[in-house]
């Protein structure tokens, strides 16, 4: 086996063994963070929210906040009103939860989720529903906003 070794570097290539302010060996960590505040080095340790930084499960430093909150934070759903008018609407036209489905090119799920007064109520689709079944379907009264007193 001939081959050029012309270009070839044998010295030894690696890496220093100690490292400058890593750990040396099995130090621990304290041990570590103590040597380097002996040395003047500036060391830092990264807490967010006041907790550690060690897992993306743990508790936020908002929990407190969030336990202390008494709002009802839940979706409002679609009208009992709106519910049975689609039902009534779809049976009078002699269609099934399926065929309105693909009619507006939406879920089964969706429409049964409607009638049965689960969805989360979304004007495009109810606009959708209303063509396909050539009928107006009532809607929820908009809220209206209290009159500032200046």
């Amino acid at each position: 086996m001939s081959f050029s070794q012309q270009g070839q570097d044998w010295s030894v290539a690696g890496w220093n063994k100690s490292r400058s302010g890593g750990r040396i060996g099995n130090e621990s960590k304290e041990a570590a963070l103590n040597r380097a505040r002996r040395a003047g080095n500036v060391v830092t340790e990264a807490k967010h929210n006041g907790v550690a930084n060690k897992s993306a499960h743990q508790a936020t430093g908002n929990m407190r906040k969030l336990e202390e909150d008494t709002d009802n934070f839940k979706h409002e759903t679609v009208d009992r009103s709106l519910s049975q008018a689609l039902q009534k609407a779809r049976m009078d036209k002699g269609m099934t939860q399926k065929a309105l489905a693909t009619a507006i090119n939406e879920k089964p799920q969706v429409i049964g989720e409607y009638e049965s007064g689960r969805a989360i109520p979304n004007g495009q689709i109810i606009v959708k529903i209303e063509r396909a079944l050539g009928c107006r379907l009532p809607r929820a009264p908009k809220k209206k906003k209290p009159a500032s007193s200046d």
